[in-house]
Parts: structure tokens; sequence; C-alpha cells
């Protein structure tokens, strides 16, 4: 039996409101699901077979995705955000695309980054992208990048992030990234406001390691989330994920449509 979960933050109303409604309205077609909150700690047990539903944007979304990718479940986004690049279900349609999801599943698997400081025993997660970004403004980062055994750039900007072909219409793309097809096993290195070096990406083999060596202090932040801090000399390894993000889609996923939508929507 497949454990459905609602998630959405406490500060959402309008998905708390949507996810009691969709619970009530899945419990009269005998289906059974719960809601969680992503910001109080989700409890109940996952596993592959379990459906995470994420109600809100893309934050909310890249928080379920990270719940879900820890336990190899799948994820469903449904999309309450004004701009929603990784969301293609709308809010008015959960019921049907739940049903979808349950009786015609179409699962793509997302390239996820895994992100370890070196030294450090933690390996970390990233769906969209990882940066190193200055620790205080004023101040910037010296960034050298190595993929594979080979030397590649240094850079001194505000920050140097790797993305995977999912957040490539994210952070990448606002500081000037380019945006590639999401089932491509790439990793696209942009720096952020580069200072007086390249102002362009680099698109690199995603089975190939890249290893950031600060030059100066950093933070660094997964998918938003600051997760530590360099000193100069201190190395991000980053590599491709063992195991991918699994999205749920009841409908194609049409990369071109999602741009003219969001960028129409984001200049309205």
């Amino acid at each position: 039996m497949t454990n459905i979960l609602f998630t959405a933050f406490s500060n959402r109303a309008d998905a708390l409101e949507l996810a009691q409604e969709a619970v009530t309205g899945l419990a009269d077609l005998g289906i059974e699901s719960s809601t969680h909150l992503l910001d109080q700690g989700v409890t109940a047990p996952l596993d592959s077979q379990s459906l995470v539903i994420s109600l809100g944007g893309d934050g909310t979304f890249l928080r379920s995705a990270r719940l879900a990718h820890a336990h190899g479940a799948r994820v469903l986004p449904v999309n309450l955000g004004r701009m929603g690049f990784l969301l293609p279900v709308p809010s008015d349609q959960i019921i049907a695309s739940v049903k979808s999801a349950l009786d015609t599943p179409r699962v793509v698997e997302r390239l996820a980054l895994s992100i370890a400081i070196e030294g450090e025993s933690a390996v970390d997660f990233a769906l969209n992208e990882v940066v190193l970004e200055r620790p205080r403004v004023g101040s910037m980062v010296r960034v050298r990048t190595f993929v594979g055994d080979d030397e590649f750039l240094t850079y001194s900007a505000d920050g140097v992030l790797v993305s995977t072909p999912t957040g490539s219409t994210a952070y990448n793309f606002s500081a000037g990234g380019p945006v590639v097809e999401t089932d491509l096993a790439v990793f696209i290195i942009t720096p952020v406001a580069p200072h007086f070096t390249i102002d362009r990406s680099i698109v690199v083999d995603a089975d190939k390691t890249v290893r950031l060596v600060a030059l100066r202090p950093a933070a660094v932040v997964a998918d938003g989330t600051e997760i530590g801090v360099l000193a100069p000399g201190q190395v991000v390894l980053v590599s491709r994920s063992p195991s991918p993000v699994r999205v749920v889609y009841t409908g194609a996923f049409e990369l071109g449509v999602r741009l003219r939508q969001n960028l129409r929507e984001g200049h309205a």
C-alpha cells in the first residue's frame, strides 16, 4: 500500500487548506493520506513505495525532494507559487493528479549532487545546486576549480555554483548560466557576479568529480541552506549522487513551455 504524505510549511495557510481538502477528497475515494509540516519535522515512515506530495513553490519542492530522496520515495510537485519551473501540477488538479500518480505513474529520475567537505565525514545532498559564496557583505570568494584531474579556472566572485540540469533554471539561470535539458548528465559551473575574471559558465560531465578549493573564506550553501563554512585551503567535492530524485509527473514536462510560461509571468 502506498504511503501518501502531503508536505507544506506551517506558514502557508493556502497549502494547509489545500492539503486538508485533498486528504478529505482522497478519503472519499478510499485512499488514505496525511499532512506533514516540513519545518516541524516529518516522522511518518517512508520507503520506496511512498509518495510525497509537495504543496508550495520551488523551495517547498526542494525540501520535499530532500525528504523523499533520503528514503528512496517518490515526490509529486504541486505548484502554489507564482513562478514554478519545477512544478507542472496546478493546485486545482491535485486529486486527479494523485489518482494518476497511483494508477499510471510516470517517474522521472533527476540527477542530484553529493556534496562533501574534505576532511568531514558528512555527505550532503542538493537537487538544484551547491554554492560557495561570500560569508559576509563586502567580501568576495576566490575559488580554484578542478574537474576530474584537470585544473580549470580560478574565480574571484560573489560566489561560484555547481548546478544540476534541474537547477539550471534556478540560481544558475539568475547568474547568467545556461538552461540545459533535464535528462542530460552534466554539471554547470557558473560564477556569480565575477570580479575582473571570466563570466561564462562551463558545462562538464557529471560522471567526473568537481573539486572547489576555497582560497578565501567561503560559506557552502546547498539548495539555499548553509551546510558549512570553509577556511582558506579547504576543499568541497561535488559528485553525482548514486541515487537520483524520483519525480512523479502526470503529464509531459516540456522545458520550452515551462520557460515561456515562467518568464512571461516573471515580467508581468
